[in-house]
């Protein structure tokens, strides 16, 4: 990797990775008659065009780019055309809200916006905003690319003028509450982590990545843009969250990048399509799984090899057939559905890091991988547990600080640059394991303390349960609110005979509530009496990022949850 140690910013490493492979395919794109493909060179053909289009617009180096919408080729080469020129991107998630949209292009005193379409461009006020996307009668930034000046040789100029130390985004956080902080990450955060990544993940200029994640969380922004293109790999961008079923299966990637959720969503619906085969198919994938699940572990499974060609061979086709790694991160991975994967010979690697940190911190590796741990400590990072059980993070990716808020920067890095996660872990000889998050342990009245989240996968290792949010400070036990996996519920009620759709209806039902309640005491007897879950409650639907349940990168917000739901908390609460 030569010419990434070497280079002084990202786009200085996207210019050498072009003279490296200028005939390898870069992305392959999306559009009403399949894939198209672009080799390297026509990718930075893009990328200096779209330098023209903002360097004509008037943004100079150090300046705050706003880039707001969906994930895309055309917002790819926009973040790479303002790393070029020095501009710093502020990407905003496309689901916000315009009032929270419109705060973040102001707090970080942004000179203009790239959206993706009108619609987008309309939760933003008084900024100077290029489309992307325009509609036939709307001015967009390609029609500015022929306004621009900007030769090749000034192209090139720049980019030398751009420093490891430049700020090269402001990522705000999502936060579970208050509101968001832009990281300052310069070009070194990323630079530095990417020889880390490659000690730990075998990726290579062959693998094919299927990006569907929003580029505007820092995990897919580091490991589905950054990473895949500082080595000469190709990215695939899905057309939608509706079409990613059939994009999986036209562009057959060997690499992505998800959430927990993703593989759980798959792990359903794959368990849901096996209930309605015959009895012999459903016995032959249950026996599969075990066997799978025996070998991982090296135990003994002397049918594992016959029943992976006759049932595991397919579960991998619907993952496109040459899924070589899955990494997760953004949220916790419940060992259950890593070990489901795993059974059929799909290698599920979490990792774990934050927006302060660049998103990696540690990954497990394939070959070392377990599955209840994050990993171990990349290259060049430090991780060490304080006094209290909080994670600290120290090295070259830790952001400089919050933009703006030097009180809240000086809580979050201490005098010695350790970043003060907020999360408990410990650590397993070199594996790091997250216990929970300092804010969110749970002290009993009895004085024990709890840590939610453990307890909160052991019940969500249920097909029946699709969220838990677990309380109890100052009570003398645990109680949770349960959100149900309505489409599983629907499913063994139609199995009965009975058809209901009304999901308020459905958790009202006397056998649905005696399903839950065996659900949760399979759960507690894996608990310790104190952690067990004596009482719960069901809500209604699913948290949904629109409502303010989940942040935009589905992480619960559990004070809203427990403030939307506050007569069902109290009732728990009850004697």
């Amino acid at each position: 990797m030569p010419h990434i140690k070497d280079a002084k910013s990202l786009g200085d490493m996207v210019r050498r990775t072009v003279e490296k492979f200028p005939q390898r395919t870069s992305h392959m794109i999306p559009g009403k008659e399949g894939y198209t493909s672009k080799t390297y060179t026509e990718f930075w053909e893009d990328v200096y065009g779209y330098a023209r289009a903002l360097d004509s617009f008037g943004l100079q180096k150090g300046d705050k780019l706003v880039l707001l919408g969906d994930s895309c080729y055309e917002w790819a080469i926009t973040d790479w055309a303002a790393q070029t020129l020095g501009v710093v991107i502020v990407p905003i998630y496309p689901t916000l809200p315009p009032d929270q949209a419109q705060y973040i292009a102001q707090d970080c005193e942004a000179k203009a916006a790239v959206c993706l379409n009108a619609q987008a461009a309309a939760k933003l006020r008084d900024i100077p905003t290029l489309l992307l996307r325009p509609a036939s009668s709307e001015v967009g930034i390609k029609d500015w690319i022929g306004k621009g000046t900007l030769t090749k040789e000034a192209w090139n100029k720049r980019i030398d003028e751009v420093d490891m130390e430049d700020l090269a985004t402001l990522i705000y956080t999502s936060g579970t509450t208050g509101q968001p902080k832009g990281a300052i990450l310069p070009h070194r955060c990323f630079i530095s982590l990417i020889p880390g990544i490659r000690e730990t993940i075998p990726v290579t200029e062959e693998d094919v990545w299927l990006s569907f994640l929003p580029l505007s969380h820092v995990f897919e922004r580091f490991a589905g843009h950054a990473l895949p293109t500082s080595i000469g790999a190709c990215i695939a961008y899905a057309g939608s969250v509706a079409s990613l079923a059939g994009d999986i299966q036209k562009v057959k990637p060997t690499m992505m990048m998800c959430v927990p959720r993703f593989l759980e969503n798959i792990r359903a619906k794959v368990i849901e399509n096996v209930g309605k085969q015959p009895a012999l198919r459903q016995k032959l994938f249950y026996a599969c799984l075990s066997q799978g699940a025996k070998k991982r572990r090296g135990e003994s499974a002397p049918f594992a090899g016959l029943l992976d060609k006759l049932v595991g061979a397919k579960i991998r086709e619907r993952l496109g057939g040459r899924m070589r790694l899955l990494v997760a991160g953004g949220a916790a991975l419940a060992p259950h559905v890593s070990e489901f994967y795993m059974a059929f010979n799909l290698t599920v690697c979490q990792g774990y890091g934050l927006t302060e940190t660049c998103a990696a911190s540690s990954v497990n590796h394939p070959e070392r991988n377990k599955p209840w741990t994050v990993g171990e400590p990349l290259q060049g990072v430090e991780i060490k547990i304080a006094p209290d059980g909080e994670i600290l993070i120290r090295g070259n990716s830790v952001m400089n600080g919050y933009f703006n808020l030097p009180g809240e920067t000086a809580a979050a890095i201490d005098s010695e640059g350790w970043f003060h996660t907020g999360d408990i872990g410990e650590f397993e000889g070199k594996h790091l394991k997250i216990t929970d998050r300092k804010k969110d342990l749970l002290v009993l009245g009895n004085g024990k303390n709890v840590a939610p989240q453990m307890v909160e996968n052991r019940l969500k290792e249920s097909e029946y349960i699709n969220e838990v949010v677990l309380i109890g400070d100052g009570m003398e036990y645990c109680a949770a609110l349960i959100v149900p996996e309505f489409d599983r519920v629907k499913a063994w009620l139609a199995a009965k005979g009975e058809t209901i759709s009304d999901t308020a209806g459905m958790i009202e039902r006397e056998d649905v509530r005696a399903l839950f309640k065996s659900e949760v005491d399979v759960a507690n007897k894996q608990l310790a009496d104190f952690e067990k879950v004596k009482r719960h409650v069901l809500l209604p639907k699913a948290f949904s990022v629109d409502d303010g349940e989940l942040t935009p990168s589905l992480k619960v917000r559990r004070k809203v949850v427990k403030d939307k739901y506050a007569a069902q908390v109290k009732s728990l609460q009850r004697s």
